[in-house]
């Protein structure tokens, strides 16, 4: 079944879905591999799970939401890698999505299969968001089972043309390629794609200049500050939304949920988070099903592994436990780094 993951008080859209498990594009970066091997791919969620969610069926960890929440297709493994050419599980997906009109984002690099005329008449079918992950080609080298960026850059036009709206990708950002990046934006517009969203790099070892957050090194926020705004100005300049995922600076964006669905009829992600509480306050909001269904805090088990807070999660629903995050940073914090540390190990 689809599931939500330690997203949940970071993310609007946190319940992924993943038709495989395990993706041959052996990109050197991939958060994935920090967890598993994933070179050896298999069949992952089946499609009678998908159209049991999309019915409203709930796992533990879903059950917060009793909404037809956007479904972020390909969170951990790429749904159009070569292997969909010989299990065809994603044609299969989409047939599903035509049919019953699901709201869904699509992140992949693999335009090869999905620019294939029977993908793209599926798509056109679809309420679909496609974020093709494309930095710049001296990511080639980092990349070597994926199309190249100058093949991804080709199909644009085609998915642009099949999709609700094409976002362009840019995680992860590394200040070296803000170059490439600002003299690429006009083809992107020139291509039909709708906007850029982009995420600093994260490493999980230590990095000279970079500084800790969190688990993770990360750019110091005033570097990344001076670079997206110069790539937000670029972007405007061309006619391009601008989304920043990078949760330190999701203000710079557009809009606050950096997928790029915003304004579009159907597309209602989770307001009730951390980053959304911090920066739009105004807009964050419980549903009532957050706040009287006590099954529904569930889903924070990926991050509160600690065992006294854990204990806590039956008895509580999802907006007693997101106030716990909201209001003691400190004991958030705590839990966060130890999580982190743990899944190093």
């Amino acid at each position: 079944m689809p599931s939500c993951g330690s997203q949940i008080i970071l993310c609007e859209v946190p319940i992924r879905f993943d038709n495989y498990v395990g993706c041959s594009h052996g990109c050197k970066y991939c958060f994935v591999t920090r967890k598993a091997d994933i070179s050896q791919v298999k069949l992952g969620e089946s499609t009678q799970a998908l159209r049991e969610f999309i019915a409203g069926k709930r796992t533990t960890d879903t059950q917060w939401c009793d909404w037809n929440i956007p479904l972020h297709w390909g969170g951990m493994s790429d749904p159009f890698q070569p292997a969909e050419l010989q299990y065809r599980r994603s044609l299969d997906c989409l047939r599903i999505f035509a049919e019953t009109q699901y709201p869904l984002i699509v992140s992949t690099k693999g335009t090869s299969v999905l620019s294939r005329p029977e993908y793209l008449e599926l798509l056109r079918k679809c309420k679909a968001v496609v974020q093709v992950s494309m930095v710049s080609p001296r990511f080639d080298v980092l990349e070597p089972g994926a199309p190249t960026y100058h093949e991804r850059l080709a199909s644009l036009e085609k998915i642009a043309a099949a999709s609700l709206r094409l976002i362009v990708r840019i995680q992860p950002y590394v200040r070296e390629v803000k170059s490439d990046l600002l003299k690429y934006f006009q083809q992107y517009r020139n291509a039909g794609v709708y906007g850029v969203t982009i995420e600093g790099i994260k490493y999980f070892h230590k990095v000279r200049g970079m500084v800790k957050a969190g688990g993770d090194y990360v750019y110091p926020c005033s570097g990344l500050k001076e670079d997206f705004g110069q790539l937000r100005d670029e972007a405007h300049k061309n006619n391009l939304k601008f989304f920043c995922a990078e949760n330190r600076l999701r203000k710079m964006g557009d809009d606050m949920c950096c997928c790029g669905i915003s304004g579009l009829d159907g597309f209602r992600g989770n307001s009730a988070n951390v980053v959304r509480f911090i920066h739009d306050r105004r807009n964050f909001k419980y549903t009532s099903h957050m706040t009287t269904c006590s099954s529904s805090s569930s889903c924070f088990k990926a991050i509160c592994q600690n065992s006294v807070f854990s204990g806590l999660l039956p008895d509580k629903s999802f907006a007693d436990i997101m106030e716990l995050f909201l209001h003691d940073r400190k004991t958030v914090t705590a839990f966060m780094e130890e999580t982190a540390a743990k899944q190093k190990n």
